[in-house]
Formats: C-alpha cells, structure tokens, sequence
C-alpha cells in the first residue's frame, strides 16, 4: 500500500441536535469556528499529506477559509457529500481514488472533533502500520452502563468490561474501505462509524486508547465543554514548553 496517508473529514452535515441556524461545523470556536480547529489539529499531524473535506456547500466552506488565518502546508480539498454520513465519506474516498492510482491509508475524521489530539492520531498510525485491518482511537469504558427501554426505564446493565467508546479519526485502506461500505450499502446494513463497516466486511480493526478529551460537539453544552478543553490543552502545552519553573531563591 502506498504510504500516502489523507484525512477524509466528513463536514456536510447540518447537526441539528445543536439547534443553532448554522451548521454546528461552522459555529464559533476559540477565535475560529469549530472546523477550523479541527483542520488545524490535522495539519499539526506530520503524518498527513493531504485533506479532503466533504461538504453540504462549499460557498459556505470557501466564505469561512477565506478569512481563515489557518496556514495549510498540505493540498486541502473539497468534495460535495451525499445524504448521508455513510455516502459523504464515500464521496471523499472516491475522488481520492481518481486523483491517486494504487491505494492509499485514509484517516477519516469527524468535522466536529476538534480537540483530538495529535500525538493520539500519530499512535493511531504507528500502531496500524502493519495490518490490512485499520484501527480506530477509542476510549475504555469505566462507567456502569445501563440499557434503557422506551420510556426510559432500566432494562438491564450492560457489561463494561472490554466496552469501548469510539472515536475518530479512524484509519483504513482507502480501497479496502470502499468495498465495505459499498458492501454495507449493497446489502443495507446500518453504519454508523467506518469501523462498523469493516466489520461487517470481515475485519477487526485496532482499538487504540486517546485520552477522553477527544469529544464529539453534537449539542450546545459541548460546545461550551469543548472550548474549555481547547483552553486547558493550550495551558498544558505551554508550560511543556516553558519547561519546569524555578522558584526565586532555591536550587
């Protein structure tokens, strides 16, 4: 397989559980909007070598890089989506087959994870370097699970040992992916990750553990949550930086 690796961000939805009158991919951010954070975590990510976005309109995409200040060393694209998640990613892992001959890893990753990590998305390729069967960064679960029923009620707990939380980006062939959600399509299994379709195609993908703050913006209160994280990472980062302080007066 080609060493090539891209990232195919699937960005057309509109999030309506966030109830905003916008798109929650081009709601405010720090001092941008939620997917030029995102993008920027993904250019920070020497592995990459390009990005291909996925979107409902890329006028809106166009307006919001326009007065960007993200400085994008690597060829990012855009591609228009489909009617769902499932073909949107479709769509970018298509028109990366045209462009490209051979085959090549792909990185899918959601619009509205900003705060991932880069050194998680670096493990995430080192650790499935080697095998056809991707991986994708997920979290353990140590909280007690309950299943509900319809008016929810507790049904029952669910056994949490070895449960993960998935989450993105999600590392695959490009080809290979393909095949599975065509698959998936074809025989209308419902996806709702690229590792769901692999699995259903035979494969079983890595669970590679990031640490929590990889969260997923789906209603306003994780807005709020997100740009605290994004705050505290900053902190962390620059006193990494800074190295260790010497207080006045002792060794």
């Amino acid at each position: 397989m080609d060493n090539a690796i891209w990232a195919v961000v699937p960005a057309a939805g509109c999030g309506s559980r966030m109830g905003a009158s916008i798109p929650k991919q081009y709601l405010p951010l720090q001092q941008s909007t939620v997917l030029e954070c995102t993008l920027s975590r993904l250019l920070s990510v020497r592995f990459i070598d390009g990005i291909v976005v996925v979107v409902d309109d890329e006028t809106s995409f166009r307006n919001t890089m326009s007065n960007s200040e993200l400085s994008a060393h690597i060829p990012i694209r855009t591609v228009i989506g489909g009617d769902t998640r499932t073909q949107s990613v479709l769509n970018g892992l298509l028109y990366l087959q045209q462009q490209h001959e051979g085959d090549h890893t792909v990185l899918v990753h959601d619009a509205a994870r900003p705060c991932v990590r880069s050194d998680d998305i670096e493990k995430l390729v080192e650790r499935c370097a080697e095998s056809d069967d991707g991986g994708l960064l997920a979290v353990p679960m140590y909280d007690t699970l309950k299943r509900g029923d319809e008016s929810d009620r507790v049904s029952g707990t669910i056994d949490r040992v070895r449960a993960w939380r998935a989450a993105t980006p999600q590392l695959f062939s490009r080809n290979l992916l393909i095949d599975a959600l065509h698959q998936a399509m074809r025989t209308g299994v419902t996806l709702t990750d690229e590792a769901s379709a692999m699995e259903n195609a035979g494969y079983r993908p890595l669970l590679v553990p990031c640490v929590a703050d990889n969260i997923k913006i789906t209603e306003s209160a994780d807005l709020a949550m997100a740009n605290v994280i994004l705050q505290a990472q900053e902190l962390t980062r620059a006193e990494a930086l800074s190295g260790p302080s010497v207080i006045q007066g002792q060794a």
